[in-house]
């Protein structure tokens, strides 16, 4: 039994709690170990995050293992639960999270940290590990923050560290061999921290190496999705043509944690996007990988499924396009003007701030770039840019209000109802990247400079300005490079009612400064600059990628050098082991 309809008729999309769903495959009574993947924020969100699904139909693909879904309730769900005595179900079975063997955790935001908390303890499971016995599930966390994992170290019975593709089934085959013999919880985490990738924090910190698929044509991809009735943020079939980056911008944790290049054959992703269109209904196909446009298969997968597409009346979307001739060329040929805009993402102001970043872009193509998309038809151009990054002076935030000024007479120049948008955010240093030496910027100074851009352009009428909260990115920075003490300060904060914190509106930045206060914590001391003899939280996770290159990048960076992409021609040394490009030695 799920929740009585009539009693979520007053909550804000109840769908969210009884979603209506096409291809949701049938319960394995047989199954002798059970899962549920719990993601974080709501039904909307999670349905449309791809590597969600791959794991559900991965784990519903192994023998004697079955697999349910579970959604963090908006707060006014939660309040009607906690009123009602109701525990968090799963969407398939209706079943509370205290039933399952495994609860598996999405880690994708250091702003749903509280919302995990909230899940547990709906779900009848106790939020802090050392208070869970034989009776409770084990429950791991993967994702992208996982590879921090000391600020929820104390809520996790074990981290699962880089491609679940690898990790799932050796952690589903142990469970199966030994968690129905009734063996010590104790000793079960013991034998899982034995696997490459699996961090116990119970156990104490040691070395952890990533896990890596290393070919992505024989790993495991879903021949079939779930469809909701209702709408989600990403309406479409999503198929993931590679895996890394070979840009190498130095703010980017996933473009340094998902190393090296792993593409797809272009063969692959035709089999994939046809039997996934056929067996869902989607008008929509998305490429996906972090630079989309970096695919080197791209043409020849479009070549080859253009046919197939315009007959059944779907269009491709390719969510992250370059400031460059060929991103604009695609753009036309995939007649992406239908949506009215194109978004491209500079980052600095000048090209001595991107240098810094490791961007890559010059101030003649951003140029080249705003003109070409009012010319293509396109009515409005997103561009986003960021402040806070190590070096910046006055000149660069300048740059900035510039290239939205020329962007505006471009968009004037063309006529009509063209216009520019926009979107401004703080840099948050990330732990294994270059950039996690630097200072998280205060939110006073950040905001001075983000309101002096938007000043500056307040009498262009076809532009508009918006900026990310910066007490938010502020928040993101500390969280995201904490250790085991900041854990206390996510407690208190879950205690005092923080909820859904990465949708903008719900923040509340009182909470958490009450939160660090009652915990002893002070925010500053996660937010400074370290030095690069400073030992740090995350330093016994090894994702890959040497701790001397990113060093050497950290110092190229405060001298305005850049690296180039990697290539056949100019590896860079980073240390990433299955890379194509490695060079035993470096240039």
């Amino acid at each position: 039994m799920g929740y009585p309809l009539s009693a979520l008729r007053g909550l804000k999309d109840p769908f969210r709690y009884a979603p209506s769903e096409w291809g949701v495959p049938p319960l394995k009574e047989e199954a002798r170990l059970r899962w549920c993947l719990l993601f974080p924020d709501v039904y909307e969100v999670g349905m449309s995050y791809l590597g969600f699904s791959i794991l559900y139909w991965l784990l519903k693909s192994l023998p004697g293992v079955d697999v349910e879904r579970a959604y963090a309730p908006w707060p006014d769900a939660e309040e009607l639960l906690r009123r009602r005595g109701w525990p968090l179900l799963s969407v398939e079975g209706k079943r509370p999270l205290l039933e399952f063997d495994v609860v598996g955790v999405t880690l994708q935001h250091e702003m749903n940290y509280t919302n995990v908390l909230a899940s547990l303890d709906l779900g009848g499971i106790p939020v802090l590990s050392s208070r869970r016995d034989e009776r409770h599930p084990l429950v791991v966390a993967g994702g992208p923050g996982a590879l921090h994992p000391e600020p929820m170290a104390d809520f996790f019975d074990a981290f699962l560290l880089g491609d679940g593709e690898e990790l799932l089934p050796e952690v589903s085959q142990l469970l199966l061999e030994h968690r129905p013999k009734g063996t010590d919880r104790g000793e079960l985490l013991g034998m899982l921290s034995r696997l490459e990738g699996v961090y116990v924090p119970a156990l104490g910190r040691r070395r952890v190496r990533r896990r890596v698929v290393a070919d992505l044509d024989g790993a495991f991809y879903p021949d079939r999705l779930i469809v909701p009735s209702s709408p989600i943020v990403h309406d479409r079939v999503s198929v993931e043509v590679f895996r890394g980056c070979s840009r190498g911008c130095r703010f980017c944790l996933a473009g340094f944690t998902t190393r090296p290049v792993r593409e797809r054959s272009a063969g692959r992703v035709v089999e994939i996007s046809r039997r996934l269109l056929s067996s869902t209904g989607w008008e929509e196909l998305g490429f996906l990988s972090l630079s989309s446009c970096d695919y080197s298969s791209l043409m020849e997968v479009l070549d080859e499924l253009s046919p197939s597409l315009r007959e059944m009346g779907v269009r491709v979307s390719l969510p992250s396009l370059r400031v460059d001739a060929f991103s604009l060329e695609l753009a036309r040929r995939l007649d992406l003007g239908r949506k009215g805009s194109l978004t491209f993402a500079p980052e600095g102001g000048t090209e001595r701030i991107r240098d810094v970043m490791n961007k890559q872009v010059t101030d003649e193509e951003i140029r080249r770039a705003d003109r070409g998309v009012f010319a293509s038809g396109f009515e409005r151009l997103k561009l986003y840019f960021m402040v806070g990054v190590p070096t910046e002076t006055e000149s660069d935030l300048e740059g900035i209000v510039e290239i939205a000024r020329e962007a505006s007479r471009a968009a004037r120049a063309f006529g009509g109802r063209r216009s520019v948008s926009l979107s401004l955010a703080t840099l948050v240093p990330k732990p294994h990247t270059p950039f996690q030496w630097a200072e998280a910027l205060s939110p006073e100074e950040s905001r001075e400079r983000l309101l002096r851009v938007k000043r500056a352009l307040s009498g262009l009428r076809n532009v508009q300005v918006s900026y990310h909260d910066p007490r938010l990115s502020y928040l993101e920075g500390v969280l995201c490079r904490g250790d085991r003490e900041v854990g206390r300060a996510i407690l208190q904060a879950y205690r005092l009612g923080a909820r859904m914190e990465a949708w903008e509106d719900r923040f509340d930045a009182g909470i958490w400064d009450r939160a660090f206060e009652l915990a002893g914590v002070d925010p500053l001391a996660y937010a400074r600059g370290r030095g690069l003899d400073e030992p740090l939280p995350w330093d016994f996770v090894d994702v890959g990628v040497d701790r001397a290159f990113l060093e050497r990048e950290w110092r190229k960076a405060l001298e305005g050098r850049t690296t180039p992409r990697c290539g056949p021609l100019s590896c860079g040394g980073c240390g990433v082991l299955v890379c194509p490009y490695r060079r035993s030695s470096l240039p």
